[in-house]
């Protein structure tokens, strides 16, 4: 999928400044892109919005936790 990322407004939680491991993601209206903090210039994950929204709302109940 092409997705024209140049206008993209990328953000991190506000959580973790001063942490080096982080993704930004940036909200496209249909679709969200992801990318590493760390090499803003190398590969962006791009979701559909529904795909995003539940991804999260996975991430808040816990699903992704390891044990």
């Amino acid at each position: 999928m092409k997705v024209d990322l140049s206008r993209a407004r990328w953000r991190k939680a506000s959580a973790s400044v001063g942490m080096q491991n982080c993704v930004e993601v940036a909200d496209l209206g249909a679709h969200l892109a992801v990318r590493d903090s760390k090499d803003r210039q190398g590969p962006k994950l791009i979701f559909s919005a529904g795909a995003w929204s539940s991804f999260v709302g996975g991430a808040k109940k816990g699903e992704f936790n390891l044990r």
